[in-house]
């Protein structure tokens, strides 16, 4: 695709075909690590780095590739990618890595990442390939903050907590107490929390598709009826 449409592609992985809130792929691990916002940022980013990483390697060998290895070999690539970065963070971060667990491996099974890898990596250069990654991953990761801010709030009382985890030391400082003395509220930090939270999401991107679908027919104006002449030959 010579004419690559960038605009398009980042309304895509931004919003019209959200990953998680759209195509609803990729909810085991967005639902399963959320609680925080420190969680849900590591593990945005990795599927980010994933998702770019892999597009660009996929689009690099299409030409090489026969149909009959395809799918196998874009498995093999993100397999080998996921381990790139879950070594990273071991060596990186380390104590968060211990947090997300099995869902850094689990990567490879998400299928937003294989899908972008056979649904246009394939068939498109490298930049675009990268570029549709890079969006894709980062609606990605919003959503996952959005849906981590908001169960970390209702759930704990507070932002940003442990982001030393991510950034190191100096990152201790970054949180902030919302309420003080807060109990807590045990159903935002489990798995109905994360449902609930999801599911308002979703809602709210369905309330402004709506209004922005209805402000769309209110600027192009009423359509006015009128006889149409018809000219008939024969």
């Amino acid at each position: 695709m010579s004419d690559t449409d960038y605009r398009e592609l980042t309304a895509n992985g931004l919003w019209k075909n959200n990953a998680a809130t759209v195509q609803l792929l990729g909810l085991c691990p967005l639902l399963a690590v959320t609680g925080t916002v420190v969680n849900a940022l590591g593990l945005g980013l990795a599927t980010m780095a994933v998702l770019m990483a892999s597009g660009a390697l996929v689009s690099l060998i299409r030409g090489y590739v026969t149909q009959t290895v395809r799918l196998p070999a874009f498995v093999m690539i993100i397999a080998a990618l996921v381990t790139v970065v879950e070594m990273l963070m071991q060596a990186l971060t380390f104590e968060l890595y211990q947090i997300l667990g099995i869902f850094i491996p689990l990567i490879v099974t998400n299928c937003t990442i294989l899908g972008r890898a056979d649904a246009f990596a394939s068939r498109n250069p490298v930049i675009p390939a990268t570029w549709d990654g890079f969006m894709m991953g980062l609606g990605f990761l919003l959503v996952l903050l959005v849906l981590g801010a908001l169960r970390e709030a209702v759930g704990e009382g507070t932002l940003f907590a442990n982001m030393h985890l991510l950034f190191g030391e100096a990152a201790r400082s970054w949180q902030i107490t919302l309420v003080d003395d807060y109990g807590g509220f045990l159903v935002a930090v489990l798995p109905p929390g994360a449902f609930i939270g999801l599911g308002l999401i979703i809602a709210g991107k369905n309330i402004i598709d709506r209004q922005l679908e209805e402000r769309a027919k209110r600027l192009s104006g009423p359509v006015v009826a009128g006889s149409k002449r018809v000219r008939t030959t024969g």
